[in-house]
Protein backbone atom coordinates (compact mmCIF):
# COMPACT_ATOMS: atom_id res chain seq x y z
CA UNK A 1 0.00 0.00 0.00
CA UNK A 2 1.46 3.37 -1.01
CA UNK A 3 1.98 6.01 1.65
CA UNK A 4 0.30 9.35 1.01
CA UNK A 5 2.81 11.97 -0.04
CA UNK A 6 3.86 14.42 2.61
CA UNK A 7 2.74 18.01 2.33
CA UNK A 8 4.10 21.30 3.58
CA UNK A 9 1.63 22.36 6.28
CA UNK A 10 2.84 25.98 6.22
CA UNK A 11 2.36 26.23 2.45
CA UNK A 12 -1.08 24.65 2.74
CA UNK A 13 -1.99 27.21 5.40
CA UNK A 14 -0.82 30.09 3.18
CA UNK A 15 -2.96 28.80 0.31
CA UNK A 16 -5.97 28.36 2.59
CA UNK A 17 -5.49 31.88 4.01
CA UNK A 18 -5.60 33.34 0.51
CA UNK A 19 -8.66 31.28 -0.44
CA UNK A 20 -10.56 32.50 2.64
CA UNK A 21 -9.30 36.04 2.07
CA UNK A 22 -10.52 36.01 -1.52
CA UNK A 23 -13.86 34.20 -1.10
CA UNK A 24 -14.73 34.50 2.59
CA UNK A 25 -15.51 31.73 5.05
CA UNK A 26 -18.80 30.53 3.63
CA UNK A 27 -17.70 31.16 0.06
CA UNK A 28 -14.80 28.73 0.47
CA UNK A 29 -16.07 25.17 0.48
CA UNK A 30 -14.19 22.04 1.43
CA UNK A 31 -14.15 21.21 -2.29
CA UNK A 32 -12.47 24.59 -2.93
CA UNK A 33 -9.90 23.84 -0.24
CA UNK A 34 -9.26 20.36 -1.69
CA UNK A 35 -8.57 21.96 -5.08
CA UNK A 36 -6.49 24.80 -3.67
CA UNK A 37 -4.41 22.71 -1.29
CA UNK A 38 -4.22 19.62 -3.48
CA UNK A 39 -5.14 17.47 -0.48
CA UNK A 40 -7.92 14.98 0.10
CA UNK A 41 -10.56 16.07 2.62
CA UNK A 42 -9.32 13.46 5.11
CA UNK A 43 -5.82 15.00 5.01
CA UNK A 44 -7.23 18.48 5.58
CA UNK A 45 -9.24 17.30 8.57
CA UNK A 46 -6.28 15.33 9.94
CA UNK A 47 -4.00 18.36 9.67
CA UNK A 48 -6.38 21.12 10.80
CA UNK A 49 -9.27 19.38 12.57
CA UNK A 50 -12.05 21.09 10.63
CA UNK A 51 -12.76 23.85 8.17
CA UNK A 52 -13.24 26.16 11.14
CA UNK A 53 -9.92 25.08 12.63
CA UNK A 54 -8.18 25.74 9.33
CA UNK A 55 -9.88 29.14 9.07
CA UNK A 56 -8.85 30.15 12.60
CA UNK A 57 -5.25 29.22 11.83
CA UNK A 58 -5.44 31.14 8.55
CA UNK A 59 -6.69 34.23 10.40
CA UNK A 60 -3.90 33.88 12.98
CA UNK A 61 -1.36 33.71 10.14
CA UNK A 62 -2.92 36.79 8.50
CA UNK A 63 -2.83 38.72 11.78
CA UNK A 64 0.80 37.76 12.39
CA UNK A 65 1.80 38.96 8.93
CA UNK A 66 -0.21 41.26 6.64
CA UNK A 67 -3.04 42.01 9.04
CA UNK A 68 -0.80 42.88 11.99
CA UNK A 69 -0.06 46.39 10.74
CA UNK A 70 -2.36 48.10 13.28
CA UNK A 71 -0.75 46.42 16.29
CA UNK A 72 2.73 47.14 14.93
CA UNK A 73 1.95 50.81 14.28
CA UNK A 74 0.42 51.29 17.73
CA UNK A 75 3.41 49.63 19.40
CA UNK A 76 6.26 51.05 17.34
CA UNK A 77 5.29 54.66 16.63
CA UNK A 78 6.15 57.20 19.31
CA UNK A 79 3.20 59.52 18.65
CA UNK A 80 -0.51 58.91 18.17
CA UNK A 81 -0.35 60.90 14.94
CA UNK A 82 2.48 58.70 13.65
CA UNK A 83 0.61 55.55 14.65
CA UNK A 84 -2.62 56.64 12.96
CA UNK A 85 -0.88 57.85 9.80
CA UNK A 86 1.10 54.61 9.52
CA UNK A 87 -1.90 52.44 10.35
CA UNK A 88 -4.00 54.02 7.59
CA UNK A 89 -1.18 54.01 5.02
CA UNK A 90 -0.37 50.36 5.69
CA UNK A 91 -4.08 49.47 5.54
CA UNK A 92 -4.26 50.84 2.01
CA UNK A 93 -1.00 49.13 1.04
CA UNK A 94 -2.17 45.79 2.46
CA UNK A 95 -5.70 45.99 1.08
CA UNK A 96 -4.58 46.88 -2.45
CA UNK A 97 -1.37 44.87 -2.88
CA UNK A 98 -1.10 43.63 -6.47
CA UNK A 99 -1.43 39.88 -6.87
CA UNK A 100 -3.10 39.47 -3.47
CA UNK A 101 -6.72 39.39 -2.36
CA UNK A 102 -8.15 42.87 -1.81
CA UNK A 103 -9.44 44.18 1.48
CA UNK A 104 -9.04 42.74 4.97
CA UNK A 105 -9.55 39.05 5.69
CA UNK A 106 -11.00 39.72 9.16
CA UNK A 107 -13.44 42.34 7.84
CA UNK A 108 -14.61 40.60 4.68
CA UNK A 109 -14.49 36.89 5.57
CA UNK A 110 -17.96 36.90 7.09
CA UNK A 111 -19.64 40.06 5.89
CA UNK A 112 -22.86 38.09 5.97
CA UNK A 113 -23.23 34.53 7.06
CA UNK A 114 -25.82 31.94 7.94
CA UNK A 115 -26.80 31.04 11.47
CA UNK A 116 -24.66 27.91 11.09
CA UNK A 117 -21.56 30.11 11.15
CA UNK A 118 -22.59 32.51 13.91
CA UNK A 119 -19.68 31.33 16.07
CA UNK A 120 -17.17 32.36 13.36
CA UNK A 121 -18.93 35.70 12.83
CA UNK A 122 -18.81 36.42 16.57
CA UNK A 123 -15.16 35.37 16.82
CA UNK A 124 -14.19 37.76 14.01
CA UNK A 125 -16.22 40.55 15.61
CA UNK A 126 -14.27 40.00 18.84
CA UNK A 127 -11.01 40.30 16.90
CA UNK A 128 -12.11 43.58 15.32
CA UNK A 129 -13.31 44.95 18.67
CA UNK A 130 -9.98 44.05 20.33
CA UNK A 131 -8.22 46.05 17.62
CA UNK A 132 -10.59 48.99 18.19
CA UNK A 133 -9.89 48.81 21.93
CA UNK A 134 -6.15 48.96 21.24
CA UNK A 135 -6.63 52.08 19.09
CA UNK A 136 -8.75 53.70 21.81
CA UNK A 137 -6.15 52.89 24.47
CA UNK A 138 -3.44 54.56 22.36
CA UNK A 139 -5.61 57.65 21.88
CA UNK A 140 -6.38 57.81 25.63
CA UNK A 141 -2.64 57.73 26.26
CA UNK A 142 -2.19 60.58 23.77
CA UNK A 143 -4.77 62.63 25.71
CA UNK A 144 -3.02 61.89 29.05
CA UNK A 145 0.37 62.83 27.58
CA UNK A 146 -0.93 66.07 26.05
CA UNK A 147 -0.54 65.05 22.43
CA UNK A 148 -4.29 65.39 21.96
CA UNK A 149 -6.50 68.07 23.54
CA UNK A 150 -7.92 67.15 26.98
CA UNK A 151 -11.49 67.30 25.64
CA UNK A 152 -10.74 64.76 22.88
CA UNK A 153 -13.27 61.93 22.95
CA UNK A 154 -10.83 59.03 22.54
CA UNK A 155 -13.67 56.50 22.45
CA UNK A 156 -15.50 58.20 19.58
CA UNK A 157 -12.25 58.91 17.73
CA UNK A 158 -11.15 55.28 18.10
CA UNK A 159 -14.51 54.05 16.83
CA UNK A 160 -14.25 56.44 13.87
CA UNK A 161 -10.78 55.15 12.98
CA UNK A 162 -11.94 51.54 13.25
CA UNK A 163 -14.89 52.36 10.99
CA UNK A 164 -12.48 53.96 8.53
CA UNK A 165 -10.26 50.86 8.53
CA UNK A 166 -13.30 48.67 7.86
CA UNK A 167 -14.48 51.07 5.16
CA UNK A 168 -11.06 51.05 3.50
CA UNK A 169 -11.34 47.27 3.29
CA UNK A 170 -14.74 47.45 1.61
CA UNK A 171 -13.63 50.19 -0.80
CA UNK A 172 -10.50 48.22 -1.72
CA UNK A 173 -12.60 45.11 -2.42
CA UNK A 174 -14.86 47.27 -4.56
CA UNK A 175 -11.84 48.24 -6.65
CA UNK A 176 -11.41 51.86 -5.55
CA UNK A 177 -7.91 52.86 -6.70
CA UNK A 178 -5.08 53.05 -4.21
CA UNK A 179 -4.53 56.78 -4.88
CA UNK A 180 -8.11 57.59 -3.84
CA UNK A 181 -7.75 55.53 -0.67
CA UNK A 182 -4.51 57.33 0.21
CA UNK A 183 -6.26 60.66 -0.39
CA UNK A 184 -9.03 59.62 2.01
CA UNK A 185 -6.45 58.72 4.65
CA UNK A 186 -4.66 62.04 4.22
CA UNK A 187 -7.91 63.95 4.56
CA UNK A 188 -8.69 62.03 7.75
CA UNK A 189 -5.32 62.61 9.43
CA UNK A 190 -5.36 66.31 8.52
CA UNK A 191 -8.88 66.68 9.94
CA UNK A 192 -7.94 64.93 13.18
CA UNK A 193 -4.72 66.77 13.88
CA UNK A 194 -5.29 70.40 12.91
Amino acid sequence: MARPREFDRDQALLKARDAFWERGYEGTSIADLVGTLGLAPARIYAAFGSKEGLFREAVALYEAREGGFVARALKEETTAYGAIERMLREAVETYTRPGRPRGCLVVSAVASCSADNERIRDWLAERRLMQTDAIIARLERAVREGELEPETDALALGDALAALLNGLSVLARDGVPRARLFALCGLTTRALFV
